[in-house]
């Protein structure tokens, strides 16, 4: 029988709402403040090994989040659910008896040793495959679990709108509705059926934290509110559709507003307007930085009241700045109750996930979840899924091992392992490591060219480093291009956001990394002397593939002209090498679509293709206006045919639906996806609208000889924009319905009248996605 003289928070039969009422009035300020922090990992550890004395010290008070137990800790996945187990024991037995929220980062698979690495997000989001994205946080949700965490600082909704930008590739791309599918994805497999069994996902960098100014890091963010609510879309969508459970701000500030000293964006647009009841976490030291970096604040104390009153609930990566909040309240310069509903917010999410009454994890089972047969699986088919073929101007591709005696893997990313991972892969963070330490197996694009054609077959010569002005080494890749039936250079850059190589002589360094938080550029071409080598061994007359490995949407002008063939494989992870391979040779036919445009010159930025039509006309002097490979773009070994646009009705009320429909054949040898686009353009309209707009898409297999019909059902609504007044406002008019291969390669098309007049978007009609069919 239940015990009736427990507290009320004790017992699992009342709301999670009635049971925080109940601890909240049990407890002192000073254990409520706790709740509105972290105790990072390395506080409970000594010499890596758990220090119980330690911990018990630094727990007596209660904390909201412990942070990174077995990626900042590094820990294997055994120990850190061990630790887990060990802090949530000590925790169970304070007063209260308040567990904490062990939190990981797992932006391309759980990022701590053991955690499998899947591709990047910019790589993901080449495979325009929201399920693969699903089965892939279905996956990382199943480790962090194993391992006691249960809030992931995890997906980027930023839109990518400037290149040079380090943090480009952890993005889902440039366009707002892309980005909002994906990433509905991805918090709907991280999340799972229930907060009780899923991990809390963190949407982040709310909000504008892709288009920075000079494309640098952290710098400042002007958007007007047209453009803001193309960075607050997929923000939105993944609030209300995917029930996202907890939101990060951003570092930058907004028109001189910080966003993590933002009500506006916070509270009034968040909670207020978008109904969000989760929790909002500070990005690493933002609180702090409202201080030293923003300097709107003359010290911490009044950065935490700032963060606090804004709406930021729990501070991160340790608790700092929200320290001073006691005594804040204790002189009254902040209202005790702003403090409670922070505090509220922070225990009710830990009532609805459970954590009362979970049980500890099981260290013995753990092994069970980490790096097994389908998750490697899995990781391939994401590697090869978003390998990206930009041109094959030659018809090199694909390579028939049969037909081939002999191949060269040049470049410096050919034996590359870390090198394929993105910038919050484990490894990225502690360079001194290996694979093994990581205890993850990464595939180089040697070793699998290796297994795939024999060792014997295989040459292999660098050419040159990644970054540096040497140039000694091409003259061997040259031999070893001219003596082999075909080449494959591997080029790009690498990923990190370790900063140890941080010096005034980076210009010389062999091996620097030009991607990642904190690696933004001002030259997006290929780094080093890596060009010049396309170029010596394109002067061969040996057939040469180009493989770009790298996060970056490099200015691949100079290179396109000189090699035939390239492919862009971004960094596809630990299977990478072998998922690069299964497209060279054919077993797979290359489906990845750009998730942004590529410009010529990095001169061009921004370069997205839904800007508004003054935007996009017009040439330079010197250089083309268009992007050298257009947002959608993918070549394939087949041919893809379509039909003409039909419509249900060439007409709709303004709270219609329009229903399209079009046949795609594959007319090729070859089976392979096609990436059915679906874009409308405005004809016009009151106010300047982009030239078009990505409504739907939908990816399709097709044997050869095969067609299928693809049906779209769009709501009219989905066609609102802000007005003049800043209302999300329906407009009748004339539309045309675009599908096609790319937004630069519309098939077909065909008008439609939205009748009626003007009306506003209520909240409750603003439907985010169309819905596909395919027949």
């Amino acid at each position: 029988m239940p015990d009736d003289t427990r507290p009320a928070y004790r017992d699992p039969s009342l709301s999670p709402a009635r049971r925080t009422d109940d601890l909240l009035e049990r407890m002192t300020l000073e254990e409520k403040v706790a709740q509105l922090g972290s105790i990072p990992a390395s506080e409970l550890l000594s010499d890596g090994e758990f220090d119980r004395e330690r911990a018990e010290e630094v727990l007596a008070g209660g904390t909201g989040q412990i942070t990174r137990i077995g990626g900042e800790g590094n820990l294997s996945p055994r120990d850190a659910a061990e630790v887990a187990n060990a802090a949530q024991g000590i925790l169970a037995e304070t007063r209260l008896g308040i567990p904490a929220a062990p939190h990981e980062e797992c932006l391309s698979g759980y990022m701590g040793p053991g955690g499998t690495t899947f591709p990047q997000s910019i790589g993901l989001a080449s495979t325009w495959s929201p399920d693969l994205v699903e089965e892939i946080t279905t996956e990382i949700r199943t480790q962090l679990r194993a391992i006691g965490a249960v809030h992931a600082l995890s997906p980027v909704l930023d839109l990518a709108r400037d290149h040079r930008w380090g943090r480009t590739e952890e993005t889902f791309g440039e366009d707002q509705y892309l980005v909002a599918r994906m990433a509905c994805a991805y918090v709907s497999g991280l999340q799972g059926d229930g907060p009780e069994e899923g991990i809390s996902a963190t949407l982040k960098h709310f909000v504008g934290h892709g288009a920075p100014s000079g494309g640098k890091n952290r710098a400042s963010v002007s958007l007007g509110p047209r453009a803001l609510r193309e960075h607050l879309f997929p923000f939105e969508a993944a609030v209300k559709a995917a029930g996202a459970e907890s939101v990060m701000n951003a570092y930058h500030d907004l028109d001189g507003v910080p966003c993590g000293s933002s009500r506006y964006l916070l509270t009034e647009l968040l909670r207020e307007r978008w109904g969000f009841d989760g929790v909002v976490v500070a990005d690493y030291g933002t609180v702090t930085k409202l201080r030293s970096e923003h300097e709107v604040a003359d010290d911490d104390r009044e950065a935490a009241i700032m963060a606090l009153e804004a709406g930021i609930d729990v501070e991160l990566s340790s608790i700092d700045a929200y320290e001073e909040l006691v005594a804040a309240v204790d002189d009254g310069t902040i209202a005790a109750e702003t403090v409670d509903e922070s505090v509220r917010r922070v225990l009710r999410t830990k009532f609805r996930k459970g954590l009362f009454e979970a049980d500890p994890v099981d260290p013995d089972a753990v092994e069970d979840a980490f790096e097994t047969d389908d998750q490697r699986a899995l990781a391939r088919r994401a590697a090869r899924e978003s390998v990206t073929l930009l041109q094959d101007e030659a018809d090199v591709l694909p390579i028939d091992p049969a037909d081939v005696d002999s191949i060269a893997a040049i470049g410096p990313k050919a034996d590359a392992t870390e090198g394929l991972l993105g910038d919050y892969a484990y490894l990225a963070h502690f360079p001194e490591l290996d694979d093994a330490d990581a205890g993850i197996d990464i595939v180089s694009p040697l070793s699998a060219l290796e297994d795939r054609f024999g060792s014997d077959a295989v040459a292999h010569a660098p050419g040159c480093t990644l970054t540096g002005p040497s140039t000694d080494g091409i003259d061997e890749a040259v031999a070893a291009v001219e003596n082999v039936d075909v080449a494959v250079a591997f080029v790009g850059a690498n990923s990190t956001i370790d900063f140890s190589d941080a010096d005034d002589d980076r210009v010389h360094r062999p091996t620097i990394s030009t991607s990642g938080e904190g690696r933004d550029v001002t030259d997006l071409g290929l780094p080093g002397v890596q060009e010049r080598l396309l170029e010596a061994v394109a002067e061969t007359d040996t057939p040469v593939v180009a493989v770009v490995v790298s996060g970056k949407p490099h200015a691949l002008t100079d290179v396109a002209e000189s090699v035939p063939t390239i492919a862009h494989a971004w960094l596809p992870g630990e299977e990478g090498g072998a998922g690069i391979a299964d497209v060279l040779v054919g077993d797979h036919n290359p489906s990845g679509r750009l998730p942004v445009s590529l410009p010529r010159d990095a001169g061009q930025l921004p370069i997205n293709y839904n800007r508004n039509p003054n935007a996009v006309s017009g040439d330079y002097v010197y250089a083309p206006g268009d992007a050298l490979f257009p947002f959608g773009h993918g070549e394939s070994y087949t041919t893809f045919v379509y039909g003409d646009v039909e419509l249900a009705a060439d007409e709709v009320g303004p709270a219609g639906t329009i229903e399209a429909s079009v046949t795609v054949e594959n007319v090729g040898d070859h089976a392979g996806h096609e990436v059915v686009q679906w874009y409308t353009h405005a004809q016009n309209p009151p106010l300047a609208r982009p030239v078009q707009q990505l409504r739907a898409f939908e990816r399709v297999f097709l044997e050869p000889g095969e067609r299928t019909r693809v049906t779209v059902e769009l709501g009219a609504a989905q066609l609102a924009f802000l007005d003049e007044t800043e209302e999300l406002t329906a407009h009748p008019g004339e539309y045309e319905l675009r599908v096609g291969h790319s937004a630069a390669d519309i098939r077909a098309a065909a008008a439609v009248e939205i009748g009626g007049e003007k009306r506003l978007v209520p909240a409750s009609g603003n439907r985010f996605f169309s819905e596909t069919r395919v027949e």
